[in-house]
């Protein structure tokens, strides 16, 4: 971690996913972590295998994933690997250790760091749950202490997550809102409502 230089990157691994773990729990949800190494992910046959495996183990019917611009390498990765996998799902000549999905998820891009490159289609207004998301965002807390570490004390990741939700907020008529984008490619389009 950046304001931990001394840290081994199996003590980072280690810290995130219990931080991850934290938050799953917090929200009620499930966490499944494919373990490949930070800043050297690789869309190959082995990532694309595991990934496959990992949507269908949980039956994915709307995945949220990295925009295709970003500022991180790894997350553009991760795009082009949900764009190929989501797809893959419902294929059964490929082979996983979960059988394949009767069809294709819906796919939603989020938007990155300081909005770069985005320009959303769809707003959620989250005026309800806002207090909730800034609780789990701080489940975080090597991403909050990293924040204060380098823009100060009062920023943390509640103030970015917050500056983030109010920008989106004040474009949709609430107070806060997220923003999406769908992933624009066959069968993870639909022609219905998926987001409230």
């Amino acid at each position: 971690m950046i304001h931990h230089p001394e840290m081994t990157k199996e003590e980072a691994a280690q810290c995130r996913k219990t931080e991850m773990e934290a938050l799953v729990t917090l929200v009620g949800g499930t966490y499944q972590c494919l373990g490949f190494e930070d800043e050297f992910l690789y869309d190959n046959k082995e990532t694309r295998i595991a990934l496959i495996g990992a949507l269908r183990r949980v039956k994915a019917d709307v995945i949220f994933t990295h925009n295709e611009y970003d500022y991180n390498l790894d997350h553009m990765i991760v795009n082009r690997l949900v764009r190929q996998c989501a797809m893959q799902m419902a294929f059964p000549v490929i082979l996983t250790d979960a059988p394949p999905t009767k069809g294709f998820p819906a796919v939603f891009m989020v938007e990155p760091a300081e909005g770069f490159d985005f320009e959303p289609t769809h707003w959620v207004d989250i005026d309800d749950t806002v207090e909730e998301k800034w609780k789990a965002a701080q489940q975080h807390k090597s991403q909050d202490e990293a924040f204060k570490a380098g823009f100060g004390e009062e920023y943390g990741i509640k103030e970015w997550t917050s500056r983030t939700s109010s920008h989106r907020g004040n474009q949709c008529g609430c107070s806060h809102a997220e923003a999406f984008r769908p992933m624009m490619t066959r069968g993870l389009i639909k022609g219905y409502s998926i987001l409230p």
